[in-house]
């Protein structure tokens, strides 16, 4: 609901091929250095991937890729926690073509970190094998055949054909907590109260809360510990909004999974993008957004917003890169 002009996040580009069934066998961890030529994974012997993680890498071909089942490689071991099943983790990704011998795809071409959780219903073993039990902070080399990656049709979206070789150099920068991290504060005055479990909301009660005017309102009701959110940053947060005195969510995040996208560059409401920057990550955010800070005179009718409404939303900042 709240996204404008983003470019299309990698989930939806791979979209229902993400989900496939995949090989079980990894490859032995490389020696963590910068450049890579794989002892253990016979897929990758012909690649040599330099730069430093959270960089584009630089992936040299020496020659056809062919694999079957998923090999790993581990290029550069990072230092951070383990990522373990149902984790979410903000990563950069890049994808090549084995045969072609070119790249498909990277993340880094927009500079957007891509949000992935652990999840076989959501992934494919290719991409839970790069990212399962291998640390934060690292960079990790995947090969499979395309249909072991996106299944039986390949991925026309990316180029790769169903006979290609698929390569991904994947760098896992941040792992996202389950909920805020900080101090608590009182809620402000102009606020309405959360409904349900304090750890995931599941809406706002607006009994006793003063009618709303036109002034963009913001406060902590979780005062976060982490860095400020910078413009241009890509944050991961869970949320809720609802109008006032509506009396359920028009969306939500916190029944599903976290959602990620760049800050202070007209991605979302523009309220979203006034208020965001600069909160310390980890906390939880309280807003009230009239509407020239959120749809306009037009509204969202899709949603069930109109154009008088003002918008209140919960927004907790988990994580940013």
């Amino acid at each position: 609901m709240l996204r404008r002009l983003l470019p299309v996040p990698l989930v939806l580009l791979l979209g229902a091929t993400l989900v496939a069934c995949g090989g079980d066998d990894s490859g032995e961890e490389g020696s963590g250095s910068e450049s890579s030529s794989s002892s253990g994974s016979p897929a990758l012997d012909s690649l040599t991937i330099e730069g430093e993680v959270g960089s584009s890498p630089e992936v040299t071909f020496d020659g056809e890729v062919q694999a079957d089942d998923v090999e790993v490689e581990v290029v550069d071991e990072g230092d951070g926690d383990e990522v373990a099943a149902g984790d979410s983790v903000l990563t950069h990704i890049w994808i090549g073509n084995g045969f072609e011998q070119e790249k498909a795809f990277s993340t880094y071409d927009a500079e957007t970190p891509q949000l992935f959780t652990v999840d076989e219903e959501m992934l494919s073993e290719f991409f839970i094998q790069g990212l399962e039990g291998q640390k934060i902070g690292s960079r990790v080399a995947v090969a499979a055949s395309s249909e072991t990656a996106f299944g039986e049709a390949g991925n026309a979206q990316l180029g790769i054909g169903n006979k290609d070789a698929v390569v991904a150099v994947i760098d896992l920068l941040s792992a996202v907590p389950d909920g805020p991290e900080g101090e608590e504060q009182d809620a402000p005055s102009w606020a309405p109260s959360l409904v349900g479990d304090e750890s995931a909301p599941t809406g706002l009660d607006f009994a006793g809360t003063p009618k709303p005017d036109d002034q963009l309102r913001s406060d902590y009701l979780i005062e976060g510990e982490g860095d400020p959110v910078e413009k241009g940053q890509t944050i991961v947060v869970d949320y809720l909004g609802q109008v006032f005195d509506g009396k359920q969510p028009f969306d939500e995040s916190f029944s599903a999974q976290p959602t990620s996208f760049q800050i202070g560059v007209g991605g979302v409401v523009k309220g979203w993008d006034e208020t965001l920057v600069g909160a310390p990550v980890g906390s939880r955010v309280i807003m009230a957004l009239p509407p020239q800070f959120g749809y306009g005179e037009k509204g969202n009718e899709q949603a069930g917003i109109k154009g008088t409404d003002t918008l209140y939303f919960v927004v907790d900042v988990l994580a940013a890169n």
